[in-house]
């Protein structure tokens, strides 16, 4: 499948019905899913591996996943209503997806391949992106995974990542649009950089 292609399947799944501000609840946009899945199908990451996605959310890495041919495809969210709605939306693109209802620190698993993410960006809770991390790096050997650029930002992860023994072998820089969905937006699409990192082992 074309990146374009999964770009614009991806695109039309349905989004967050109720989105939880605390929780960081922002749908990964079409183009930014897409790059992230296609770079990490081009480094033998998805077909036929064990891929977790964390904070799934309403599936669209874990969707597009399934559709490039991982082996086995696991969606984890502590949002119940979030999981329903990547229920239906994996129904719709008729693929097999197991779903798991979790907080992201008690995920435990001896098989994972490659874990797709992305996490809360830690705006509203301060180190929830390294959380996730952290738990994405326990998981995997191979991890890819989004963050808000920044000089301040990038020198930490590549720090922290050294110090778990991991390194950095790709960071793409990002464009990452939200459409407005609380009260404090003031425009109708917010623009900003993230970055994209594939992380490995050793």
């Amino acid at each position: 499948m074309r990146k374009k292609e999964l770009e614009i399947i991806l695109q039309k799944l349905e989004p967050y019905p109720n989105p939880d501000l605390k929780l960081e609840q922002y749908m990964t946009p079409g183009d930014v899913a897409a790059t992230l899945l296609h770079l990490a199908y081009s480094q033998d990451a998805i077909k036929d591996k064990v891929v977790y996605d964390l904070g799934c959310g309403t599936g669209r890495l874990t969707v597009g996943a399934a559709l490039l041919g991982a082996k086995k495809t696991v969606g984890i969210d502590i949002d119940k209503s979030a999981l329903e709605v990547a229920r239906q939306n994996a129904k719709e693109m008729e693929v097999d997806i197991e779903w798991v209802c979790s907080d992201v620190s008690e995920v435990e698993s001896q098989d994972v391949d490659t874990v797709i993410q992305n996490p809360p960006f830690g705006v509203q809770r301060r180190g929830a992106d390294i959380v996730f991390l952290g738990k994405a790096l326990d998981l995997a050997d191979e991890v890819y995974s989004l963050h808000k650029a920044g000089r301040e930002s990038r020198e930490f992860i590549a720090s922290w990542v050294r110090r778990r023994s991991r390194r950095i072998t790709h960071r793409l820089g990002l464009d990452f649009h939200i459409h407005r969905q609380f009260e404090f937006h003031t425009k109708d699409v917010h623009r900003f950089k993230v970055d994209l990192y594939r992380i490995l082992k050793g």
